[in-house]
């Protein structure tokens, strides 16, 4: 039996794997010329950027995808412990370091605020109970059918998912600047902290129980290793080739039809593909239901991002590998960027600096990194021809003030990407950096479902389908399939 995956992101690669250990013969399309998605990998120079995630916090669901086929993830890649996780720099010039053991992140609460340790104790045991329900016992069930949801609504509800995440950590935290801290987490995957539900406060619990890590050679060391497995495996990937809708008859889809005008036939389809660009421009409406259209319609969609790659020629030793340089204002730039859609003068950085743990991303003496700056999408209406060279020069110039002195001077080999780059390139509705927003009403049952509705034979997968965004996530939208899909039988 054949099927075939829309997409070569992590979603896609992982549903392929998994459908070839269920026997599937497996081809995987994508419009770029590497796989990994918006794991991209960018070389100038010598300098080499990821330019996607670059943070891993779940890596035994990789080691899940290479034990399928009897190997180890660990002798393809190597995973380094980061300590700190993050380094946080406030506006006033104060920092924090998150990560490490327990009693060092409780030293550095206490350098701040001596009473938030016993709230900060008390915050991870709630994280503890939202992780092993909303983690270790939902994120690979199926969600497709509303009575699965009404199961879960009471332990949901006890759980209080109707909170969001900045409500959760102020229950527990008084401190302003440890409450910014510990409530950054759902912008890693797109979220509002005064609008994502508490459900994603589970990432703390994440993190101190299997660490954050990164990979030598990059996030395009773990892509490259899974290509290799696919390769092993003989599942058929080809690059730079571009879907342009489903084949459909009489409700079943049969496959695909490329932009060139072929069609390629499959039992199955899976689509690693934003599923607001899928059903908004790969599906017919006459061909949808009507719970789809309203949905779509209905979508809130994740912030943009304004993505600064470059080197400099010197080094900054002093940085750390990640960290998240905060602005002066908090819940009103959300509010700019959110809601409002409104470029505002001032923001909030995360600063990757990978030569901090891999020189080799750098020429010797140099060093890479990349800053991303949460930013409306193109509901937003900005004209980014101009928005992103004027962004450029204000990021530079703080940047030049306070973690990187001098850049207006050292830096070199410079781009930068912006929401309509992220529209261009991966198809993602309104250029969002994360499709659909982490929302009470997206999540579960209401977020995308795996198994697609009015449509025989279509699956999805990826940031905008459950669980939702994140690494993690997307790894874990293809172990549902293991729970829809049957395996292959042979003709």
């Amino acid at each position: 039996m054949q099927a075939l995956v829309i997409g070569a992101g992590f979603g896609g690669i992982a549903a392929a794997l998994r459908l070839r250990a269920k026997g599937y013969e497996v081809t995987v399309v994508d419009r770029c010329t590497q796989i990994g998605g918006r794991a991209q990998v960018f070389e100038r120079n010598g300098f080499r950027h990821d330019a996607g995630p670059t943070v891993i916090t779940a890596p035994f669901l990789f080691d899940e995808l290479f034990e399928l086929f009897g190997e180890k993830f660990s002798d393809h890649v190597t995973l380094v412990p980061l300590k700190p996780w993050y380094r946080f720099h406030f506006a006033d010039g104060d920092s924090f370091n998150y990560g490490g053991t327990l009693e060092e992140t409780l030293a550095e609460i206490a350098r701040i605020e001596p009473k938030d340790c016993d709230g900060y104790r008390q915050l991870l045991q709630q994280s503890k109970r939202i992780y092993d329900v909303g983690f270790t016992e939902l994120s690979a069930v199926p969600f497709h059918r509303f009575k699965t949801m009404l199961k879960q609504i009471p332990r949901l509800l006890g759980l209080r998912s109707y909170e969001t995440v900045w409500q959760l950590v102020s229950r527990y935290l008084s401190n302003p600047k440890l409450r910014q801290a510990f409530s950054i987490q759902p912008l890693l995957v797109g979220g509002n902290p005064f609008d994502t539900t508490s459900i994603y406060g589970l990432i703390h619990y994440l993190e101190r129980a299997y660490g954050v890590h990164f990979a030598m050679g990059g996030t395009g060391s773990i892509t490259q290793a899974l290509g290799g497995l696919m390769a092993r495996q003989g599942i058929d990937v080809q690059l730079g080739q571009t879907v342009q809708s489903l084949s459909v008859e009489q409700g079943v889809v049969k496959g695909v039809v490329m932009d060139d005008g072929r069609i390629l036939s499959a039992d199955l389809v899976v689509s690693n593909a934003d599923p607001a660009h899928l059903y908004g421009s790969m599906v017919k409406p006459s061909e949808q239901p009507i719970a789809t259209r309203l949905k779509l319609g209905a979508a809130a969609f994740s912030m943009g991002l304004f993505v600064l790659y470059f080197g400099t020629t010197r080094t900054y030793p002093e940085v750390a590998h990640h960290t998240i340089w905060m602005g002066e204002r908090y819940r009103e730039l959300l509010a700019d960027i959110f809601n409002h859609k409104t470029l505002s003068e001032d923001f909030s950085l995360y600063l990757h600096r990978p030569t901090a743990t891999d020189p080799s991303f750098a020429p010797p003496g140099c060093d890479s990194f990349y800053v991303l700056c949460p930013v409306p999408n193109l509901l937003g209406k900005q004209d980014w021809t101009k928005s992103g060279p004027a962004l450029r020069d204000r990021i530079v110039a703080a940047l030049g003030r306070t973690l990187l002195p001098d850049l207006e001077t050292t830096i070199t080999e410079e781009f930068f990407m912006t929401p309509k780059d992220f529209e261009k390139d991966y198809l993602s509705q309104h250029g969002a950096g994360f499709s659909v927003s982490p929302l009470f009403r997206q999540s579960a049952w209401f977020r995308f479902h795996n198994q697609a509705e009015g449509l025989k034979n279509l699956y999805l997968v990826g940031a905008g389908t459950h669980p939702g965004a994140g690494l993690p996530g997307v790894l874990c939208s293809a172990k549902v399939l293991d729970a829809l899909i049957p395996r292959a039988v042979s003709a």
